[in-house]
C-alpha cells in the first residue's frame, strides 16, 4: 500500500487536494490587449497544479491560453462561463471571485 508523502495517508484515501482547493482564493479578470482582443485572467491558483488546472479550462472553455507568471491566462472573455467550469473541478463558488 502506497503512502501520501504530504499528509501520510494511504494514496486512496489522500485529502491533499480537497484541502489545497479549500485554501484558493481565485480572482478572475479580464484585459483589454493588443487590437482590441480580450483576455481572460486567472490568479490564485495553486503552482502545483497550474498546468492540470490551465488544460482542463482550456478544454472546457474551448479557448487558447497560456500560464505567465503563476496566472494563466485565457484568449477570450469568459467571465460567464469559468465560475462553472470551476465548481466542475471540484472547487467552490464562495472561493471564485470575478472582477
Amino acid at each position: 500500500m502506497d503512502i501520501c508523502p504530504k499528509c501520510g495517508l494511504p494514496v486512496p484515501a489522500c485529502v491533499c487536494e480537497e484541502i489545497m482547493t479549500e485554501n484558493q482564493q481565485i480572482t478572475i479578470t479580464t484585459e483589454k490587449r493588443r487590437f482590441g482582443k480580450i483576455s481572460t485572467m486567472v490568479s490564485g491558483v495553486d503552482t502545483e497544479n497550474i498546468k492540470e488546472i490551465a488544460k482542463k479550462l482550456k478544454n472546457k472553455l474551448a479557448c487558447g491560453g497560456t500560464i505567465k507568471n503563476n496566472i494563466i491566462e485565457l484568449q477570450g472573455d469568459h467571465r460567464h462561463k469559468i465560475k462553472n467550469a470551476f465548481v466542475e473541478m471540484g472547487f467552490t463558488a464562495n472561493q471564485i471571485q470575478i472582477k
